[in-house]
């Protein structure tokens, strides 16, 4: 917080209104990554069961697409956590959530609870996406 010109200027996540390019607030980034890495992690730590839900949910090439985007969301998650290629990083994030969601969370086909339960994890990777594009925007800058 700073004050000029009897205005006060407070920073926002590691920058100053004058776009620097320091990186967005490490708590904010290692609670993003944090969680999506748990996720990638899990995909990969029962990783035929990941393949089964996925062939189930009409995934072709399931067995090759599941490690491969779940090491990519980890990949990525550490990438945002640590700030290392933050534009690859985000990007691999927003790429495997607009990729999976839609696929695996399509709770207009379900009915009942499963519906209830994939219209949350729809919206939950949406809320998700957007921090990743923002984190996508902020890299780029």
């Amino acid at each position: 917080m700073s004050e000029t010109d009897g205005a006060v200027e407070i920073e926002v996540d590691g920058t100053d209104d004058d776009g620097s390019d320091a990186p967005p607030s490490l708590l904010g980034r290692l609670l993003f990554a944090g969680v999506l890495a748990y996720s990638g992690f899990d995909n990969l730590r029962d990783v035929e069961a990941s393949v089964g839900y996925a062939e189930a949910k009409g995934v072709p090439f399931a067995e090759i697409l599941v490690p491969a985007s779940s090491g990519m969301l980890v990949l990525g998650s550490v990438g945002v956590a640590l700030w290392r290629l933050p534009t690859l990083a985000a990007g691999a994030i927003a790429s495997f959530l607009v990729g999976v969601t839609p696929v695996m969370h399509d709770f207009w086909n379900q009915e009942g609870e499963a519906k209830q339960r994939e219209q949350i994890n729809f919206l939950k990777n949406v809320g998700l996406l957007g921090a990743a594009l923002s984190f996508l925007a902020r890299a780029r800058r």
